[in-house]
């Protein structure tokens, strides 16, 4: 029975795996096509190979697939999806319509670590890191249905599942590598976007790496005092280290940074708020804010704000020069929303 994936496997060392089987070199080229370029799932699926080659692959290596478990279809459009992984775990991916794209919001980790109070997937803990064929794998699917049930592929791809990137960052800056590579879906990077809770060192280290993908920061609060009572990340990474990060990520990339901001009624959405995140705006260059409408979630006290006391708030950031909008909940009644996923779905 064969053990090791081959997905795990670089390009070098495919090759030399193709040696030792007598192959000629060049046949790991096609076989690394076939893996990430037409994401085949089967040895016989690579036409290509001889049946010779193709029976040897599958006596020596084994490409773990992830399946579709539930699928759930949310009166706005939204499609929330359910995957089962080779050992039984589950995670889940959304699909999220608007009249010119579509975009599929990945996991990086089954649950998170991190525990943020108003996040649902917080409460399941961190029951393990995904590894690049794995994220590779949900852009797949997604873009798959996407077609099937839009008619058109995937527009953009955000971090913003369940998990923190950050926190798996070597396994998901190789997933995004297979998924903008020309070698891989050839996917443009600035169509996809990493969500942090706020790792200052790994924000400084996608500087250095010279990450081309946009970043967001999950703020929602813009001092410390008011962020370390519903983000715990925040005592060991407070505002002006995460500061210092992003405007070092932007002078090495020049990536787009976007402020993410769930306004909680009475916590987070007073006038005072809103002059603490404009002065905050103001340390980062380009920074812009996407006001997020809070999402019920169960043993969570917090509401979502009126819609009266939302618009202030974001008509008081745009008329001192920070580009503002709000980003409306998607998917709310089939828990596909921001904070929602924690693998309700039946």
């Amino acid at each position: 029975m064969p053990t090791v994936d081959i997905r795990k496997m670089n390009a070098e060392q495919l090759k030399n795996a193709m040696v030792k089987l007598g192959e000629k070199p060049f046949r790991a080229k096609q076989v690394y096509e076939w893996l990430w370029k037409r994401s085949a799932t089967s040895f016989e699926d690579m036409t290509n190979l001889s049946k010779e080659l193709r029976t040897k692959l599958e006596a020596e290596f084994m490409i773990r697939t992830m399946t579709e478990d539930v699928m759930q279809e949310s009166k706005d459009g939204t499609i929330k999806i359910r995957y089962k992984l080779h050992d039984g775990h589950m995670i889940e991916g959304v699909l999220i319509p608007t009249e010119d794209r579509v975009t599929a919001c990945v996991s990086s980790q089954v649950g998170c670590s991190l525990s943020c109070k108003f996040c649902a997937t917080g409460f399941m803990g961190r029951l393990r890191n995904l590894d690049p064929a794995e994220i590779y794998d949900q852009v797949v699917l997604l873009n798959r249905t996407s077609l099937r049930s839009y008619g058109i592929g995937l527009t953009n791809v955000v971090f913003m599942g369940m998990g923190e990137p950050l926190l798996n960052y070597a396994n998901v800056m190789q997933g995004i590598d297979h998924i903008i590579s020309p070698e891989g879906l050839h996917m443009a990077a600035k169509r996809i976007t990493v969500s942090t809770a706020g790792i200052a060192k790994m924000i400084t280290k996608m500087g250095d790496d010279g990450a081309r993908v946009n970043l967001a920061l999950s703020l929602h609060a813009a001092n410390d005092a008011k962020r370390n009572t519903i983000m715990a990340i925040n005592e060991t990474n407070n505002l002006s280290a995460l500061v210092e990060a992003l405007n070092y990520f932007y002078e090495k990339t020049a990536g787009r940074i976007t402020f993410e901001y769930i306004l909680f009624d009475k916590f987070n959405d007073s006038r005072a708020d809103a002059e603490e995140l404009v002065k905050l705006c103001r340390k980062v260059p380009g920074a812009r804010v996407n006001v997020i409408e809070y999402n019920n979630v169960d043993k969570v006290p917090f509401t979502k704000t009126d819609e009266e006391r939302r618009e202030d708030f974001i008509n008081f950031l745009n008329r001192n020069d920070v580009v503002a909008k709000v980003r409306l909940s998607r998917g709310k009644d089939i828990d596909a929303a921001c904070g929602q996923l924690a693998n309700k779905a039946k």
